[in-house]
């Protein structure tokens, strides 16, 4: 899933005239269902040193707990600075509570103080060391739409009491506006709309409705590598460095990092690349203006966090460089591909990294985490990542692809994604981009997406003849709507 933060260093108002800093650093990260209670009990772990350290005015013990990031952003002389003059003259933290884990990454804590009540917003990098600390005035999201978000749910069955039941405290939100929720079920689809795909225009989604789906796109970057991998154009066991300019295969440290690496989040790669700088372009678009020659000069030098094949850390810029590899192996864009070798195929028609002037028509507006409308992402290099925009009705055609292949090169391409490359003991059990969760004791290939403006969520089960779509145009995660419409399905 993207998840994106830019740098910032910015005052910003508190109560009585006070201004706290924002140390907030570059963030990407992925959902993974299967180590979601083992990540949050790190990073409460984290969080009560961080009380305990903040209570006793202890900057030089708080400022330890920050990673390597987290260090280039502030000296500790900045932070001393900081916390002397801003944070501990606000008395000690007198309560605190967890107030959600957003995307199996950051934690947001309501922290009480005597004269004021804040949040602060944590994550945690491989290390787990503070990649993530923001404080901000408390923002209580509440389901406070005055009046019943719309629903084409008629509310006759079972299973539509059953969606209604998990889906309205998610449109009720403040920060909601629109949601397709797309079931495969023992052969038969049923499809829910709530809300409207640009607020107050009484509009509601369509089984049609355009969505950005965000990280879901790399299980589609993964059925191009299968499919070039089973016409013996690649092998996944190829160095990287094969398919790269001799001025960038000079970095030793490429060497080992290999197709299949890229693919299973086990390259040693950062989570995107150090030169990615949104102030020199569009903070709210931040992909838009980062190119091949950018990611050239960033492999050159780079530095891998990990042995490749050795562990698992979730990774937009190698799945963004497989795409960029597998473009110049066949000669076409990834849109192109992607249109040549699963959309048309499979009759996708909605399904496309650029949006055409009839797309945009049926188009959904994209809403932030405030719920205040925002920019749709756009990407140039790093588009395997997460560019491709599509319907609930083609997600549902994608899920059956993929519960049941077609017998034709698609769909051993589509077998070979979901042959597990690695089953891990402390992080994700994955195949090719795939992500194995378990929900009540079933296991489901998953992934999920996420930009400013937009999440989207897509497990299935073959066996259980169950797939769940959710497609959203907020921010607002989707992933409990969907592990909750599993449960109450399987």
């Amino acid at each position: 899933m993207l998840n994106f933060k830019s740098n910032l260093s910015a005052p910003m108002k508190l109560n009585h005239s006070r201004y706290l800093y924002i140390i907030l650093i570059i963030i990407f990260s992925s959902s993974v269902g299967l180590a979601q209670s083992r990540q949050q009990i790190k990073t409460d772990s984290v969080f009560t040193l961080v009380q305990k350290f903040f209570n006793t005015k202890q900057a030089d013990s708080l400022y330890a707990l920050g990673g390597e990031r987290f260090k280039k952003a502030l000296t500790p002389e900045a932070f001393r600075s900081v916390a002397d003059q801003q944070l501990f003259p606000l008395n000690g933290i007198k309560g605190s509570s967890l107030i959600s884990f957003v995307n199996n990454n950051v934690a947001t804590y309501k922290l009480i103080f005597e004269a004021v009540t804040l949040q602060l917003q944590m994550g945690l990098d491989q290390d787990n060391k503070l990649d993530m600390f923001l404080f901000q005035p408390f923002k209580q999201v509440t389901a406070d739409k005055l009046t019943p978000a719309a629903t084409s749910n008629k509310l006759l069955t079972q299973m539509d009491k059953q969606i209604e039941a998990v889906v309205r405290p998610y449109i009720q939100k403040a920060n909601t506006v629109g949601l397709s929720v797309g079931i495969l079920k023992d052969g038969n689809v049923s499809i829910y709309n709530y809300g409207e795909t640009t607020r107050d225009n009484g509009e509601l989604p369509t089984p049609n409705t355009i969505f950005e789906i965000g990280s879901i796109t790399k299980t589609f970057t993964s059925v191009l590598l299968a499919y070039y991998v089973n016409e013996g154009k690649v092998k996944l066991t190829d160095p990287i460095t094969k398919y790269l300019p001799d001025s960038v295969t000079v970095n030793k440290e490429l060497r080992a990092v290999t197709l299949l690496t890229l693919s299973n989040h086990t390259s040693g790669f950062d989570r995107m690349p150090n030169n990615l700088d949104t102030k020199t372009g569009d903070e709210l678009n931040p992909f838009k203006t980062y190119n091949k020659q950018q990611l050239f000069a960033y492999l050159k030098t780079c530095k891998l966090n990990s042995k490749p094949g050795d562990q698992y850390a979730y990774s937009n810029l190698g799945v963004g460089l497989l795409g960029t590899i597998l473009s110049q192996i066949s000669g076409k864009s990834f849109e192109q591909m992607v249109t040549d070798i699963i959309c048309r195929p499979l009759m996708m028609q909605n399904t496309t990294q650029h949006l055409s002037a009839a797309s945009l028509a049926n188009f959904a507006s994209v809403y932030n985490e405030t719920g205040n409308v925002t920019t749709p992402w756009d990407f140039d290099i790093l588009a395997p990542c997460g560019a491709l925009h599509s319907s609930v009705n083609d997600m549902l055609i994608f899920a059956r692809a993929n519960m049941e292949p077609p017998a034709n090169k698609l769909g051993k391409a589509i077998e070979l994604t979901q042959q597990i490359t690695r089953g891990f003991t402390k992080d994700a059990k994955l195949g090719l981009a795939w992500h194995i969760i378990v929900v009540d004791g079933v296991e489901y290939y998953f992934h999920n997406g996420a930009t400013y403006g937009s999440s989207s969520f897509l497990a299935f089960n073959a066996e259980k003849k169950l797939a769940v779509i959710v497609l959203s145009n907020a921010a607002e995660s989707t992933d409990a709507v969907g592990t909750a419409i599993l449960k109450k399905l399987q």
